[in-house]
């Protein structure tokens, strides 16, 4: 029997890390749905240009996607289409 101050936890800040960055995305995709905005064209072409203007400042949406790391996002996006777990 192992003693349980040998026992490793594993924790995933990644899972946590996705948690936020999924509200957050869902905040912004709300904010531009508000203005009358098509939210996934604006995102996307944020996604591929990083230009902040795809963005509406209504409820502070540019500065939440502005702390969303676009590769995070864009491999999160492909493991979920492609339903691959890690």
């Amino acid at each position: 029997m192992k003693d349980s101050k040998t026992k490793t936890t594993v924790f995933s800040a990644i899972d946590a890390g996705n948690i936020e960055m999924r509200a957050n995305l869902l905040g912004v995709y709300k904010s531009l749905l508000e203005k009358g905005y098509n939210p996934l064209n604006q995102i996307v072409g944020y996604i591929l240009t990083e230009d902040p203007t795809y963005i509406t400042n209504h409820k502070d949406a540019r500065v939440i996607i502005s702390k969303i790391d676009r590769d995070e996002l864009l491999i999160e996006m492909l493991k979920n289409y492609l339903q691959i777990q890690d």
